[in-house]
């Protein structure tokens, strides 16, 4: 599999070159038009710039870069009726089997709870708060049918040498549960991103989420 990556000299581009290395039959080059696939961890005003390329030569891509304003999300997803589109802000299977565990403690819950979502990253990391931890608001949000969550926080916070924390904890005054994962290594997002552009590249035009994956 022959892969471009736009943004291979950031640490996400570093990671995903090594994990390719590793796996010896995939092949990072610097051509879009004879890639299989595209794995974009960039800045938007690029990822948008790279969008356009794969459009013109019919590529696929996997976006995990964030910070898309409205605007940008609007041209991502008529994009993505042109061609096979992944945008994901956190490609661990890790984090997937975290919001699964969460939308099943909500479905079988029928006490009121408060929550705040604590996310712990690197000073180099732009966004704050990250977009998973967005993601897992909304993934609370979408799936509490019974209106049990009475309220929802995010605490950010930005230290040395962490990969990403993201801990969600519900509360009352009779429990406390809580939901962690911990990126001990870029690798997990890195050999993610990875097996969805293999997957993709037998996708149709949509806008894809992990779940079409990881399922």
């Amino acid at each position: 599999m022959h892969i471009f990556v736009n943004g291979l000299s950031g640490k996400m581009g570093t990671s995903i070159s090594h994990r390719a290395n590793k796996a010896k039959n995939i092949f990072i080059i610097d051509s879009i038009k004879d890639c299989d696939a595209v794995i974009d961890f960039s800045r938007p005003e690029s990822t948008m710039e790279i969008i356009n390329q794969c459009k013109k030569h019919n590529k696929p891509i996997v976006i995990g870069t964030t910070g898309f304003n409205h605007e940008q999300l609007e041209e991502i997803n008529n994009a993505s009726q042109v061609i096979p589109i992944l945008l994901s802000y956190n490609m661990s299977k890790g984090i997937f089997f975290l919001k699964e565990s969460i939308k099943d403690f909500i479905k079988k819950n029928d006490n009121s709870f408060e929550c705040i979502i604590k996310e712990v990253h690197h000073k180099e990391k732009v966004d704050s708060p990250s977009g998973t931890a967005i993601e897992l608001k909304e993934v609370i949000e979408n799936n509490d049918h019974s209106n049990i969550i009475s309220s929802i926080i995010i605490e950010s916070r930005r230290v040395e040498d962490i990969n990403g924390i993201h801990e969600v904890r519900f509360f009352n005054d009779k429990d406390s549960i809580t939901f962690k994962h911990e990126a001990l290594s870029r690798n997990i997002f890195s050999d993610g991103a990875l097996f969805i552009a293999n997957s993709i590249t037998k996708k149709s035009p949509n806008l894809y989420s992990v779940k079409d994956f990881f399922s």
